[in-house]
């Protein structure tokens, strides 16, 4: 029987123990709500003098470059540079085979001296024909004495009607080669003039001759870079072929399209001699701004920057982003970008750690302290010592609860996250 009563006095007694402590358990507290904050970082307000920033786009070009062409058809003899070679003012970049260049200089020189000697008998036989001019001429003189005596006989009966003919026939040759030598004088100005302009063509002809046979050998006009090169010793090239390009190292320009509403300023500055200096992202090289494009587009004008400095690697064709100084603003706020929300809309941390919003009025962009793109912004409802939020919080809104992880210093420093 006890055997039996056993199992269900354990039950009890385990049923009894749960209820006790059950019962003296202790109440947990009751929960209280607590708000919720957002851990932002913040950046004292300190308004000082900025320079702005123009974040521009552009292509290194070499203005100076020059393209150098073959002066006739002939044989590449010598290339002794390559694509990319920096040389020296005058030294051999190309030369074309003498065996081509030569014979059209000879020619050219052949064809002076004969006209030269063709000259030179012209005035000979101007010479000839004056001194024989005289002698026909005395000639004339003497047959029509001839013809005079033989008339007088003639009415004497004294001569021959033949007699007299003869002596008309002689009168009438000598009248002929005096006439004839007369021609010959007056044309003598016009055919000595004729081959002056043929001589003067000749040696217009030489000198492109000499000119072409100079140019066979292409010599570096300054100190540059070599490029472009088309030939290889042993090419057949025509005339006015290409041949390779060079162009000055130190005289680069970087073109990048300026945005319309920029315009006005950067002209403003050119015209007051006020410099502006652009430095590269990335490689830190410098331009200045030297002048607008003559031209224009719906997209912007170009601005033309020449290279301050050592090209530090650039080659032209190279695309660089520059950031170009615009005026100084006074009394602006450096923000990071994060910081802005929406296009015109700051948030300040009021005493009980709440947002406030702030419009503001945006400036431009300008370098921050930690070299990243910072905005320029000025607002009225923003004051010395506020805080600002420089976190971008998507759900930032009026009077929402944030947490400030670490406040920056008066310079406008924001930690780095």
């Amino acid at each position: 029987m006890l055997k039996r009563l056993l199992p269900l006095l354990i039950l009890a007694l385990g049923i009894v123990g749960f209820m006790a402590l059950r019962l003296t358990r202790p109440e947990p507290p009751p929960a209280v709500p607590q708000e919720r904050s957002w851990r932002v970082e913040a950046l004292t307000v300190a308004f000082a003098d900025h320079v702005p920033v123009l974040p521009l786009f552009g292509e290194v070009v070499a203005p100076e470059r020059v393209s150098l062409v073959a002066s006739l058809a002939a044989r590449v003899a010598e290339r002794p540079v390559r694509d990319g070679q920096r040389v020296s003012e005058g030294d051999l970049l190309v030369a074309l085979d003498d065996a081509d260049l030569l014979p059209p200089l000879r020619q050219a020189e052949a064809e002076v001296a004969d006209l030269e000697a063709q000259g030179e008998n012209e005035r000979l036989r101007h010479e000839n024909d004056r001194r024989a001019l005289e002698r026909e001429r005395e000639l004339l003189a003497s047959a029509q004495r001839q013809l005079e005596r033989n008339r007088s006989l003639v009415e004497r009966n004294l001569a021959s009607q033949a007699d007299l003919d003869a002596a008309r026939d002689a009168v009438a040759r000598a009248r002929l080669s005096v006439t004839t030598r007369e021609s010959a004088v007056a044309e003598h100005p016009s055919r000595l003039a004729s081959l002056e302009a043929r001589l003067a063509r000749a040696r217009a002809a030489l000198a492109t001759a000499r000119r072409d046979a100079a140019r066979g050998r292409v010599l570096a006009p300054f100190d540059g870079v070599v490029t472009d090169v088309a030939v290889a010793p042993g090419d057949q090239v025509a005339a006015r072929a290409p041949l390779l390009s060079l162009y000055p190292a130190e005289g680069l320009e970087l073109r990048a399209r300026v945005p319309s509403r920029f315009q006005v300023e950067l002209v403003e500055s050119l015209e007051r001699g006020e410099p502006r200096l652009a430095v590269a992202e990335e490689g830190g090289q410098r331009f200045v701004l030297s002048r607008l494009a003559g031209e224009s587009d719906p997209a912007g004008t170009e601005a033309i920057l020449a290279l301050d400095g050592p090209a530090a690697g650039l080659r032209p064709g190279a695309l660089v982003a520059v950031l170009l100084e615009r005026p100084a603003v006074a009394d602006a706020l450096a923000v990071p970008f994060a910081a802005l929300h929406g296009s015109d809309l700051l948030y300040r941390i009021d005493d009980d750690d709440r947002l406030e919003r702030a419009r503001v009025e945006r400036l431009g962009e300008t370098r921050g302290p930690d070299g990243q793109r910072w905005l320029l912004v000025r607002g009225d409802g923003l004051a010395a010592g506020d805080r600002v939020i420089a976190t971008h919080l998507p759900n930032a809104m009026q009077g929402l609860r944030v947490e400030v992880a670490d406040a920056a210093n008066a310079t406008g420093e924001v930690p780095t996250p």
